[in-house]
């Protein structure tokens, strides 16, 4: 008797469990993990391939060039990653105690006006988290854009030969208009650059940084 008492109270606890939420918290975090790490390391070869092959420098000052860009969007990604593993947890705990198994466990009587509350409160904030994702897978496939227009232009200079063609980061808005940053295929740095693995690996690591936004969303 005692041991089908334990199985019943394992059933019980098993039965208590919101999978529903334990499965959006792991998709949730992991899709942040992608994002923030691949997002991080990304950005840190692109300021790379700035300064090695397109040859810019940071301006001195408090200039916003591209480079505090960058900087910028890195602290960004060290303040998501540590409010959504705050917020995970809390959305995890909040699953728990408005699960359907625990109410008939406890009764009823236990789900308070409060507890409404809060629960109205966190599906409010996770609907607005939810837009604000959107927002920023957007923009996460802006260099995705960027990188794959990069990486064309390397594979056509195989297949055509001869061909001359050129890469303006005036087009992106990187620089100003007044300021030509400018690579062509003839050039030995854009032939360097093609024949590097920074490229490609920065190149994936922004579409890994984009499933893992989309993973965030769903």
């Amino acid at each position: 008797m005692p041991t089908l008492g334990c199985f019943e109270c394992c059933i019980k606890c098993l039965g208590g469990i919101p999978y529903a939420s334990l499965i959006a918290t792991i998709l949730l975090y992991a899709g942040v993990a992608l994002f923030c790490g691949c997002g991080h390391e990304a950005l840190s070869g692109t300021v790379n391939i700035l300064q090695t092959y397109f040859e810019m420098a940071r301006t001195a000052g408090d200039t916003l060039d591209v480079f505090t860009m960058i900087d910028i969007f890195k602290y960004v990604i060290y303040g998501i990653a540590a409010a959504f593993f705050v917020y995970g947890i809390l959305l995890m705990v909040e699953g728990f105690f408005t699960t359907g198994a625990i109410k008939d466990l406890y009764g009823d009587f236990k789900i308070t006006t409060c507890g409404r509350c809060v629960s109205a409160w966190f599906i409010m904030l996770t609907y607005l988290f939810m837009l604000a994702w959107l927002g920023v897978t957007a923009f996460t496939s802006l260099p995705v854009y960027m990188y794959f227009n990069l990486w064309t232009i390397c594979r056509n200079t195989t297949l055509v030969e001869g061909a001359n063609l050129c890469l303006d980061l005036r087009q992106f808005g990187i620089v100003t208009i007044g300021e030509e940053k400018k690579i062509c295929t003839v050039s030995e740095n854009f032939l360097r650059m093609c024949e590097s693995t920074e490229l490609n690996m920065t190149f994936h690591l922004f579409i890994v940084a984009l499933a893992g936004a989309g993973a965030a969303v769903i």
